[in-house]
C-alpha cells in the first residue's frame, strides 16, 4: 500500500521553467462498515487500516474497550478500503441509537451551536479523572520531538501526525495521516489494540486542537492534548466541560494553557 504517489510538477521561478517529479501524500476513501452495514465512508492516508478504524470505534462511541469487538478485519484480502467491524451483540444493543445514526455524531451539522453540540456530545463522553502530571519542559520536548517521527510529512509536506505519550512521556505510538482526525483515530487504534490505552497520558498533535479532537481524546481518555496550533474556543469549552488540559506552542518559546493547567507543572 502506497503512502505516496510520484507526480510530474512544472516549477516556475522568474523566467525560470524546472519539470521534476515530487511525492505527493496519498489520499483514498476508507468504507468502514459496521455489522454488515456501511457506516462511514473517511478519506484517508492508506495504511494502518485495522488500527484505524479500531480508533475511530473507540472515539465515536461505538466501543469502549477492545472486548467489544467481536471481529475487525479487511472486507476482501486484497482491497484494504473496506473494513468490517462486527460487535458482540450486548454491545450492539447498547449502541443501538449510534448504529442508527451512521456516524452523525462525527459530522458538524448546520444550524447546530457550540452549547447544543456539546450537550450532544455529553450522552457519550465523560470527566477526565487521570490525576497525571507531566513537567512543562518535558511537554515542550514532546512537542520538539513530534518532527523526528514524521517520515510522511519529510516526503510530501502535506500530512498530520498524532503522537501518544506514557505519564513518563514515553512514546507509545505514533500515525501520520492526510486527515488530523484520521491521525489521531490511528494512534488511538494502536494503543487500543495492543492494550495499552490505560497508560496513555499526553497525546501531541500537529494541527490545532478543534472540538471533534477533542471529542475523540475524552472517548480514549486522554487528559492532556498540546498541539502546534491553537484551540478553537469551542474545543476549549468542551476540554473545560471534561477535566481535560488543552496546551499548545507558543509563539518563540513556551506553551499556552487553555484549560486543565494543573496537569502541567513548572520543574
Amino acid at each position: 500500500m502506497n503512502k505516496t504517489r510520484s507526480h510530474h510538477i512544472i516549477e516556475f521561478e522568474g523566467s525560470t521553467r524546472r519539470a521534476y517529479e515530487e511525492e505527493l501524500i496519498g489520499e483514498e476513501p476508507l468504507l468502514i462498515r459496521i455489522e454488515n452495514q456501511p457506516y462511514s465512508v473517511v478519506m484517508r492516508t492508506p495504511g494502518e487500516e485495522i488500527f484505524h478504524t479500531a480508533g475511530f470505534c473507540l472515539t465515536e462511541g461505538l466501543i469502549d474497550t477492545r472486548n467489544d469487538l467481536a471481529t475487525i478485519d479487511y472486507c476482501d484480502e486484497i482491497d484494504s478500503n473496506v473494513v468490517t467491524v462486527r460487535l458482540h451483540q450486548e454491545r450492539v444493543k447498547k449502541v443501538s441509537t449510534l448504529l442508527e445514526r451512521r456516524g452523525f455524531v462525527s459530522q458538524t451539522s448546520c444550524g447546530i451551536c457550540g452549547k447544543e453540540m456539546i450537550k450532544d456530545l455529553f450522552h457519550f463522553l465523560t470527566t477526565i479523572r487521570d490525576e497525571v502530571r507531566i513537567e512543562i519542559d518535558n511537554a515542550i520536548e514532546c512537542v520538539d520531538r513530534l518532527t523526528q517521527y514524521q517520515d510522511l510529512y519529510k516526503r510530501t509536506f502535506s500530512s498530520h501526525a498524532a503522537i501518544l505519550y506514557d505519564s513518563q512521556t514515553e512514546v507509545l505510538a505514533m500515525a501520520e495521516d492526510v486527515g488530523r482526525h484520521n491521525a489521531l483515530d490511528k494512534v488511538i487504534g494502536k494503543v487500543l489494540m495492543n492494550g495499552q490505552l490505560g497508560k496513555a497520558g499526553l497525546a501531541v498533535l500537529s494541527s490545532r486542537i478543534s472540538y471533534e479532537l477533542v471529542q475523540k481524546a475524552a472517548r480514549a481518555h486522554l487528559p492532556i492534548l498540546v498541539s502546534l496550533s491553537r484551540p478553537t474556543s469551542l474545543a476549549v469549552e468542551l476540554g473545560e466541560s471534561l477535566n481535560m488540559t488543552l496546551a499548545c506552542m507558543r509563539k518563540g518559546s513556551g506553551l499556552l494553557i487553555f484549560c486543565g493547567e494543573e496537569r502541567l507543572v513548572n520543574a
